[in-house]
């Protein structure tokens, strides 16, 4: 099993308060034999009217490193590989990437990580660390 983020339970507990249940801690996958993907986590939310829920898998990230571009570029490579998954094996699925409130205000706001998200569709969740709590969803 991979280690978990640093903030993976903060996240966790964010989307609770949110009314996502949480189904799975890790989401883990197989693509081939050889293949085992494990995605952060993965949630639900009922919506009465339908009878019918929304899924997601959300993929937690601190950047924590001093270096965000390199963590960007690790993330980015993750995200794509478990959107091509997911597409597979759980279509009616959504990914998002949780990035910290402070990283989406500094790193997430250069032309560069702002380009990235438009052109490869990212979704996100902004969390805030200090408040624990989910500020802002990017669909």
């Amino acid at each position: 099993m991979p280690t978990k983020d640093i903030y993976h339970d903060l996240v966790k507990k964010a989307l609770t308060k949110e009314a996502w249940l949480i189904t799975h801690d890790p989401f883990s996958l197989q693509f081939s034999d050889a293949d085992f993907l494990h995605i952060d986590l993965a949630a639900e939310k009922l919506i009465a009217a339908k009878k019918e829920g929304k899924k997601i898998a959300v993929e937690i990230k601190s950047f924590a490193r001093d270096s965000a571009l390199y963590e960007f570029h690790l993330a980015l490579g993750q995200f794509m590989n478990y959107r091509m998954v997911l597409e597979e094996k759980e279509p009616d699925r959504v990914l998002y990437l949780a990035v910290p409130s402070d990283a989406y205000q500094s790193f997430f706001q250069r032309p560069l990580a702002k380009a990235a998200i438009q052109r490869y569709q990212l979704k996100l969740i902004v969390y805030h660390t200090a408040k624990e709590e989910i500020v802002k969803w990017i669909n």
